[in-house]
C-alpha cells in the first residue's frame, strides 16, 4: 500500500502541523462537481508513492488553469487523526493542468479502482491540487517570468483577422496556411498566433517523419494507446514558403524568433538540408533576430551542417540523462543518447545558446540518480539553460514504459531545483527560448 512520507529531505509529515494549517481534499463526486473535503488532507504523488503535500511549495491556483476529474482514479486523503489514507467513496481524484511556464512538484494523488478498466488518461500533466486558505492551491513555481504565452496576451478577433490578411498576401504558402488554420485557430499553439500578431517567436514546421517513437508523442500515437492532440505535418515545405514566413518575421518583430522543430510535427534534423538552405536564405534577407532548433539532437553531423549555415540557439528535449530511462521513453531509430548528448557538447562548444527541455516527471526526476545524471551531463556539455516542463503523460502509463516499479526515494522536486541551482549558478532555469536580447539579461533566482 502506498504511504505518505516522514521527514525525508523534501517531504515534511503534515501530522506535526495544527488541521488549520494543512491542504484539503478535492475530489470529484458522482454529478462532477469538484469539492474540497471537510476532513481529509491533501496527497499527492511523487512517482507511485502517496505524499503529504507541504504547504510550503503551494501557490494560489493560476489562472486559466484547468481542472480534471480523473476517471476510475479514486480521491485519496489523509485522515489527521489517526495518519490514515482513506478513499471517499463514488468520488473521482481531481488534478489540474497548469498554464505554460509553470512546473510542477507533485502530481495529483489517486489510486486506480481497477487496472483493468481505468482508461488512459490523454496527454496532459496531472498536477496536485487542494483547498488552501479558502481558495485552490497546487505545488508549483513559474519556472519563467515571460508572458508571451500568457492567455491574457491574445485576443482571438486580432489573430483570426491576422491570418486572413496574411493567407491573402502568401495565397500559395503552405506552411502558413498550416500554422494558420491548424496551430493558430484548431490547436491554439501560442507560437503560431504570436506569428499572426507579428511578435516573439513563430514556428517553422519542416518535418513529416520522425526517427523516435516516443511514448507520450504528442502528434502520432498508435491506435490502441491515446489521440493525439495534434495532427503530424503532411507536407515538407520548400525553402521559399520558409523564407517567405521567417524573413519578414525576424526582420519586423520585437524579440523576434523562429523556431524550427514543433508539436505538430516530427524530427526536424531529418529535413537538416532543407533547414540549412533556408537559414543561408533568410540570413540573406535579414541579419536581425534569433534562429533557433527545437529537436532531439539525433544527428550531431546534420547540427554541425545548420551551425555552419548561422543556426544561432537549440533546444534538446530529454526525459533523463541516465541512457536506459531516456532510450525507453524515446524509442530512438538508428540514434543512441550518446548522440543526444554529443549534440549537447558541440552546440555549447560552437558558442550557441544551448538549452535541454527537461521533462520532468515528480518523483523520477528528482530521484537522487536522475540528479546526478543531470550534474554529470551539464559538467560535460557546458549547457546554458534548462526549460522544467512537465511531462505530458498519464502517470501511471510512464512509470510502467521506463520500468520504474519502486518509488520512493525522490528528495522532491523544490530541493532538485535549488540544488542544481547552487550547484550550477550560471545556467539558466526557464521555460521558453530566450531571443538574443536576453541571452546576456541577469539569471533570475527561482525562489522556492
Amino acid at each position: 500500500m502506498s504511504k505518505s512520507t516522514s521527514d525525508e529531505p523534501g517531504f515534511r509529515n503534515m501530522s506535526k502541523l495544527s488541521n488549520s494549517f494543512l491542504p484539503r481534499l478535492v475530489f470529484s463526486n458522482s454529478k462532477g462537481e469538484i469539492l474540497d473535503h471537510p476532513h481529509l488532507v491533501a496527497l499527492g504523488r511523487s512517482g507511485r508513492d502517496l505524499v503529504d503535500i507541504d504547504p510550503r511549495w503551494l501557490i494560489p491556483l493560476p489562472e486559466n488553469s484547468r481542472l480534471y476529474f480523473l476517471p476510475a482514479r479514486a480521491a485519496v486523503g489523509r485522515d489527521p487523526e489517526s495518519g490514515e489514507l482513506r478513499e471517499v467513496k463514488e468520488a473521482n481524484a481531481v488534478a489540474a493542468f497548469l498554464p505554460p511556464a509553470y512546473t510542477i512538484f507533485l502530481h495529483a494523488g489517486y489510486r486506480k479502482q481497477s487496472a483493468v478498466f481505468a482508461p488512459l488518461l490523454p496527454l496532459y500533466a496531472y498536477g496536485a491540487v487542494c483547498w488552501y486558505r479558502s481558495k485552490f492551491h497546487v505545488p508549483a513555481v513559474r519556472i519563467d517570468a515571460d508572458v508571451k504565452h500568457d492567455p491574457a496576451k491574445f485576443s482571438i478577433r486580432r489573430i483570426e483577422s491576422a491570418i486572413h490578411k496574411r493567407r491573402a498576401q502568401f495565397p500559395n504558402n503552405r506552411l502558413i496556411e498550416h500554422h494558420g488554420v491548424n496551430c493558430a485557430l484548431r490547436y491554439h499553439c501560442p507560437n503560431a498566433q504570436n506569428y499572426f500578431l507579428n511578435r516573439w517567436e513563430a514556428p517553422i514546421a519542416v518535418s513529416a517523419a520522425c526517427n523516435a517513437a516516443c511514448v507520450g508523442c504528442i502528434s502520432e500515437q498508435p491506435k490502441d494507446t491515446v489521440r493525439s492532440p495534434q495532427d503530424r505535418l503532411a507536407f515538407v515545405p520548400s525553402v521559399e514558403e520558409i523564407v517567405e514566413m521567417a524573413a519578414p518575421h525576424l526582420e519586423s518583430a520585437p524579440r523576434a524568433i523562429v523556431s524550427f522543430g514543433q508539436g505538430c510535427e516530427g524530427e526536424p534534423l531529418l529535413q537538416a538540408e532543407l533547414i540549412a538552405k533556408a537559414i543561408r536564405e533568410i540570413r540573406r534577407h535579414t541579419s536581425r533576430g534569433t534562429i533557433h532548433l527545437n529537436t532531439n539532437g539525433s544527428h550531431p553531423k546534420a547540427v554541425q551542417k545548420l551551425i555552419e549555415a548561422g543556426l544561432d540557439s537549440i533546444r534538446v528535449s530529454l526525459n533523463s540523462a541516465r541512457p536506459e530511462i531516456y532510450a525507453r521513453y524515446y524509442l530512438p531509430r538508428h540514434y543512441s543518447f550518446a548522440d543526444v548528448k554529443k549534440t549537447i557538447q558541440l552546440c555549447a562548444r560552437a558558442g550557441l545558446w544551448t538549452s535541454i527541455n527537461y521533462l520532468s516527471f515528480p518523483g523520477v526526476t528528482d530521484l537522487p540518480v536522475e540528479y546526478a545524471a543531470l550534474c554529470e551531463l551539464i559538467d560535460d556539455s557546458g549547457l546554458q539553460s534548462i526549460q522544467w516542463r512537465n511531462l505530458n503523460i498519464d502517470p501511471d502509463w510512464y512509470l510502467d514504459s521506463i520500468g520504474l516499479h519502486k518509488t520512493g526515494e525522490a528528495m522532491g522536486m523544490p530541493v532538485l531545483l535549488e540544488k542544481i541551482r547552487e550547484k550550477f549558478p550560471d545556467v539558466r532555469f526557464g521555460y521558453f527560448n530566450p531571443p538574443k536580447e536576453n541571452w546576456a539579461s541577469p539569471k533570475r533566482t527561482v525562489v522556492i
